[in-house]
Order: structure tokens, then sequence, then C-alpha cells
């Protein structure tokens, strides 16, 4: 599983080039920078295992040995989605309140994103491991299943939402890369610390991220919005 993910991250770069020449934004809808029928990308993902043991293995040793304050660090981040999940990296400044201009950055991200992820979902239809497993028990919202809704697993849309505002953020907080990223790897876990999620799960969504963002860089629409929000971004952090 590993290694198909690595293959597939390290075919982006060739991929979103091909992919780019169909990306016309349309200017009489909402902004968006990409969009999902112009990135199959269940087509990309390898399926995810047929045989969960392992991933719950892995869940129900989590959910033995999940502390307190690993619970309600998860729990908070159940219900934040959107760049500033980074909060805690860039400081207190960094609110939606105070940098109007990256939150609207922010919010098309996640509108792109969001139905790449979730044509994902309706292609691979995982269920959840605690609609295939009763011993897990989740510690964060766990809707029943509908199958006329999906509520499906994989990947994980919070992870595929953590890992694209991340690498929209690095490219305006590049000297923050590293702990950006280690953020949005303890968020993505976090689906697993829920018990909402599969280990498998968020590599998949990670992989999304950076095939999505390949395309968003070359948006000219993106590229604006991005240096909008890196002057306000920048200004507000007193960065140079």
């Amino acid at each position: 599983m590993k290694k198909k993910l690595l293959l597939f991250t390290l075919s982006l770069a060739a991929f979103s080039q091909a992919a780019i020449q169909t990306v016309v934004p349309a200017a009489n809808r909402k902004p968006s920078f990409v969009l999902a029928e112009q990135l199959d990308i269940f087509k990309l993902l390898p399926a995810p295992p047929s045989d969960p043991a392992a991933d719950i293995a892995e869940l129900k040793r989590i959910q033995a040995t999940r502390t307190p304050a690993q619970i309600e660090q998860a729990k908070a981040d159940d219900l934040e989605e959107s760049m500033f999940i980074y909060t805690s990296v860039l400081g207190p400044n960094f609110t939606r309140e105070k940098l109007p201009l990256t939150a609207q950055l922010s919010d098309h991200a996640r509108f792109d994103i969001s139905p790449v992820i979730n044509s994902a979902k309706a292609h691979f239809k995982r269920p959840r491991p605690f609609h295939y497993d009763a011993e897990i028990k989740p510690v964060c919202k766990a809707l029943p299943f509908d199958p006329n809704k999906g509520n499906y697993a994989y990947p994980s849309g919070h992870a595929g939402v953590g890992y694209i505002e991340a690498l929209v953020l690095i490219q305006m907080v590049p000297e923050k890369k590293d702990a950006i990223l280690a953020r949005a790897d303890q968020y993505a876990h976090n689906r697993v610390v829920c018990g909402v999620h599969y280990p498998s799960d968020p590599p998949a969504s990670k992989a999304t991220a950076y095939a999505t963002i390949g395309l968003m860089m070359n948006n000219p629409f993106f590229r604006k919005e991005l240096q909008a929000a890196k002057a306000e971004l920048r200004s507000a952090l007193g960065l140079q």
C-alpha cells in the first residue's frame, strides 16, 4: 500500500502538467481552481486493502492506548476543517477574523479538494471502521451508515483538507514548512484516534492533496489569490 502511494506521489508532477491543459476556470461560477471531473483521483489512487484486518488491529491498539489529551485534541480537530488548524504553528494572529483574504483562500482550497475526495469515496465505497467492526468505538462525530449519502471512509475528507491547506500555507510561509507538515500529519492521524478512519485512509488523502496542489499551482486565478493572501498573512505575522 505505502509503496503504491509513493509511486503515485512521484508521478504527480508529470500528471499535473498534462491535466492542467484541460483546467479552464468558468467565469460564471463560484471561484474554483480544480474540478473533480478533471482529476479522476480514483483512477490514480490504489484501492484500499481488501482485507482490513491489519488496519482494524492497529485501530484497536490506538483505541486501547489513546490518552484523554489525545482524545481532546482529536475532538477539537474534528470540528475544524480549514487552514486555521495551523494557529498552533503560526500564533494567535493567525485567525479568520484578522485575515479575510487568507480565509477566502482557505475556503476555496477546501471547496476544490472536497469534491475530489468525495468522488473517490463514492468509487471505493469503503465502510467506516465502526460500521465494519462494532468493537471500534468512535470518540468523534460518527454518523450511521446511509446508502443514499455514503459516509464512506477512503480517503479521509478531514485529512485531505488538512493536507491541501498545509500545501497552500507553505507557499505563503515557507519558513514554517516542517512545522506545518508535522501538524498536518498530526491532524490526519487524529482521524484514526477519533476511530472514524482506518490508518490507511489518511495517506490516500495526502496523495490526493499533492495531486490537487499540482493543478492549483498552474491556475492563474489561484496564483492571484495566493499572492494577495500571502501579502496579508506575512504582514500580520511581521514577516518580510
